[in-house]
Formats: C-alpha cells, structure tokens, sequence
C-alpha cells in the first residue's frame, strides 16, 4: 500500500523518498492540499517488447541436426498425446 506525502515534504527531501523507490520498493501518493496529484513508485522491471530481437539474436541457436532432432521429438510426442487415452477425473 502506498504510503500519502505531501508534494512539499518529497521537494524537500527528493533523493530520499527516491532512494527508498529505487532500493526499498517503496511507493507514495503524493498530495497538494489534501487532493492526490501524483504516484511516485518503481517502475516494473523487464524488458521491452523493441529489445526483443536484440534478445533473441543472442540466444544460442540449434544446429541443423539438432533441429530435426526436436522436430522429430515433437511429432512423437503429439502423437503419443493422440494415442493416450483421456481420463476424466470426474467420474466415479
């Protein structure tokens, strides 16, 4: 839950209540005369969706062989899947 600071209190103390948003987690509404105008709190963290080929070029890539490998796995196991006979845990 964030904790409600007055806009004046963060100005005064700003690297503060940031230090505490960076290194704490800590989130706080900020309000000017009893009336909420603004969140400060941490940013998620992860990546973003424009970094994703970046990523993904960086990632170690199969060999031929080892493709056809995986392919072969794959096509055997949905067809085990397909032979496999459905239990329905709901009848008694």
């Amino acid at each position: 839950m964030a904790q409600t600071l007055s806009v004046t209190e963060v100005a005064r103390h700003f690297a503060e209540y940031i230090n505490r948003v960076s290194y704490r987690g800590e989130s706080f509404v900020l309000v000017r005369g009893n009336k909420p105008v603004a969140e400060l709190r941490p940013l998620p963290a992860g990546k973003r969706l424009g970094e994703l080929p970046a990523l993904l070029a960086s990632l170690p890539h199969l060999s031929s062989a080892e493709a056809d490998e995986l392919a072969d796995d794959l096509t055997a196991a949905r067809q085990a899947l397909a032979r496999a006979e459905v239990h329905d845990p709901w009848r008694s």
